[in-house]
């Protein structure tokens, strides 16, 4: 998208504030915001769709279903970007922040989801609890930010990284339980894929090179529909309209592990987004203090909590539209509220969620070792700003961390004698990691100053979104 529609004051009228109350959607034409709006929508829509498409397949769950799913996530995203962007009294930063489902609570949500004990109404359940949790504890997160330097940081996004390649890695084979996995024409239509999105990533430029992600998918299923790998049928079948529905999958059951587990990732998802919100402070030059900082963290709380309500997962900001913020020039919220109603709009398309589910796994599979890989080389680059030559120390919390992370994944049956209930928590390579990671950060390292927490927060966030 151009810069020209940049919303910059004029020489005449002198400095216009950037602010939240004053931000000037009257500088940006109708048809500009929303194009703009629908630029944002446009770039994170592979990411946001992703994770029901990962938790529902794996826990198996009818194409209906996982259609389902789609529909209510970008419903719900919807409504927690309006909260986030437009604002209610005492929640939400009002700034141009995009939400979505964050990755970090897809392999806890699988575990809960596969002990048939739980199911999907335990985690619907958690996810409603660790809201609320957020909204409680919001405005204690500012205190909480020492805990988590980039050593630590850094470590638990690499975690998350190499955690979901396996998905990815699956998806390019055809999917776990096809017959036909790993067939050659599964493996070249993935590497197809992944092409794609490298030659758009090299070559591309401006919004092209943003969504290349999302390009690479539907050029992917085009080519996958002439190998007759595409079915259709749920897609016709599905009505143009339909609203999303609360508790479609039955009243919400609270598990009090799976509570538990999925409120510790909220700590590490509210902590991302204060990194978030104290990054795009700088890009809009729009002050951030400690109140409104603990309103946008409330405003991940009640996403979350909406999630719950409309059968989808936590909410978290994404750090791509961050960058894209950066990268338009366009600093006001208006063009995420208008971002918000697509996404509300598209939630409402059952037929278009029909079409996401439709997408064969290969595809999904050369664009997922982008995906997740990109997430495990954002929290490389984190760690790269670590002092390993100096401090030693940082180098035990990274190892017996990322061993700790490792455990579900090469070992899955390390703690079928452990009592049933904690399986939520221990089958969760990335909650392993990142409590190893605090508790050994504090026992070399101590405890840092809140000012240098916030530092490198900011920094963390912009590594995030550079991606």
């Amino acid at each position: 998208m151009s810069r020209a529609v940049r919303s910059e004051p004029s020489a005449a009228s002198g400095p216009v504030p950037l602010g939240p109350a004053t931000a000037p959607v009257g500088r940006v034409g109708p048809l500009a915001l929303g194009l703009l709006g629908l630029q944002h929508v446009l770039v994170m829509y592979a990411g946001a769709v992703a994770v029901p498409l990962i938790v529902g397949r794996a826990l198996k769950l009818a194409p209906e279903q996982v259609a389902m799913l789609v529909s209510a996530d970008l419903f719900a995203g919807g409504l927690a970007t309006l909260v986030q962007s437009w604002g209610l009294p005492g929640i939400g930063v009002r700034m141009p922040v995009m939400m979505g489902v964050t990755f970090a609570a897809v392999t806890p949500m699988i575990a809960m989801g596969s002990n048939p004990e739980i199911g999907l109404a335990g985690i619907y359940g958690a996810v409603i609890a660790a809201g609320l949790f957020a909204l409680l504890v919001a405005p204690l997160v500012g205190r909480l930010l020492p805990l988590f330097p980039p050593v630590v940081t850094g470590t638990i996004i690499l975690v998350i990284g190499i955690s979901l390649m396996r998905v990815g890695v699956n998806w390019a084979a055809g999917g776990v339980g096809n017959p036909a996995y790993g067939a050659p024409v599964y493996l070249a239509i993935a590497a197809f894929v992944l092409c794609v999105i490298l030659a758009i990533t090299r070559y591309g430029t401006g919004f092209v090179n943003s969504a290349s992600v999302l390009i690479g998918i539907i050029v992917g299923m085009v080519v996958a529909g002439f190998f007759g790998l595409v079915d259709l049928g749920h897609v016709a079948s599905a009505p143009w309209f339909d609203v999303v529905r609360p508790f479609a999958f039955g009243w919400p059951s609270f598990d009090p592990v799976s509570m538990v587990t999925l409120s510790i990732m909220m700590i590490v998802v509210m902590i991302e987004s204060t990194g978030m919100f104290l990054a795009l402070s700088e890009i809009c030059a729009d002050p951030v203090d400690e109140a409104r900082l603990t309103r946008g963290l409330r405003g991940d709380g009640l996403g979350t909590v909406i999630g719950g309500i409309f059968n989808t997962f936590p909410y978290t900001s994404f750090s791509q539209n961050i960058g894209l913020v950066g990268v338009t020039g366009v600093r006001t919220r208006y063009v995420a509220v208008v971002g918000g109603l697509i996404m509300l709009g598209l939630g409402l398309v059952p037929k278009l969620a029909a079409l996401v589910e439709a997408v064969p796994q290969c595809v999904l599979g050369g664009a997922g070792l982008v995906m997740f890989g990109m997430v495990g080389a954002t929290g490389t680059r984190i760690l790269g700003a670590v002092d390993f030559a100096n401090n030693r120390n940082n180098l035990f919390v990274v190892a017996v961390s990322v061993g700790f992370g490792m455990i579900p994944l090469v070992a899955p049956g390390f703690f079928r004698q452990m009592p049933q209930a904690l399986h939520p928590l221990l089958e969760s390579g990335i909650l392993l990691c990142a409590l190893s990671a605090v508790l050994l950060n504090l026992f070399f390292n101590g405890l840092g100053s809140t000012d240098e927490a916030r530092e490198a927060a900011i920094r963390q966030a912009k590594t995030a979104e550079a991606h």
